[in-house]
């Protein structure tokens, strides 16, 4: 893998949050009972939870082009002196993406339902995007007892050391966002809360999932090219 690749992989990533970010500034987010407030002028303000969000995933883009720009650096270090030794990954990868990817489309999904008259589709597709990323999880637990078990594994080789490395932080990102995710679908659990009432939670979450399913895919895709 190229310098020029690596650094297209960090553009891309720039390049999805910048995405999100205007996405997640159109005013489509003040309909169905969610109002963001409205300044001297009369423009309006967004959420702070929607601004709030915005700022996390700059800082979470960063935090990963840092990691893909240290993967490089440290796979071309490596390849000259020989202690970069690339290890087959493992297949159940290819199961957890697809995971990912329809755990991405039910939170999507349920975004799209927060009308009073559809509580319960709400509940069952927020509930199944969290099932899903649970099993995202899982598979990436199996994945890392299958590398452990292989003649690759060796606290000296960086190739081994940023697979998990990378692997952890992405979890440990989506393991914040289930948390979020398990207070909203407590909260759907209450008979007077209405859907409309966790609209822009739910919103934010499947953009969120949105990101991370994208960040994963070109973590995935480094450690396959490389």
């Amino acid at each position: 893998m190229t310098l020029t690749a690596a650094y297209a992989a960090l553009a891309a990533g720039v390049g999805v949050w910048a995405f999100l970010v205007s996405r997640l500034r159109a005013k489509s987010w003040q309909t169905k009972g969610v109002t963001g407030a409205v300044n001297e002028g009369g423009a309006t303000l967004l959420p702070p939870s929607q601004i709030g969000l915005i700022v996390f995933l700059g800082v979470v883009s960063s935090l990963f082009a840092l990691f893909i720009a240290a993967y490089h650096m440290r796979m071309m270090a490596g390849m000259l002196n020989g202690d970069w030794i690339h290890s087959p990954l493992p297949r159940v990868l290819w199961v957890n993406t697809v995971v990912l990817i329809l755990a991405s489309v039910a939170m999507q999904w349920a975004s799209a339902a927060t009308l009073p008259a559809q509580r319960e589709a709400l509940r069952g597709r927020l509930v199944a995007g969290g099932v899903l990323a649970g099993a995202f999880l899982v598979g990436q637990l199996l994945a890392w007892r299958e590398v452990s078990g292989t003649p690759y594994f060796s606290a000296l080789n960086p190739a081994i050391a940023f697979f998990y490395l990378l692997t952890a932080v992405h979890g440990l990102h989506l393991v914040g966002g289930m948390v979020v995710w398990g207070r909203t679908v407590g909260r759907l659990l209450q008979a007077e809360v209405n859907p409309a009432d966790v609209g822009l939670t739910v919103r934010l979450c499947a953009y969120y999932w949105h990101y991370l399913l994208l960040v994963w895919l070109v973590l995935f895709g480094l450690m396959l090219s490389t």
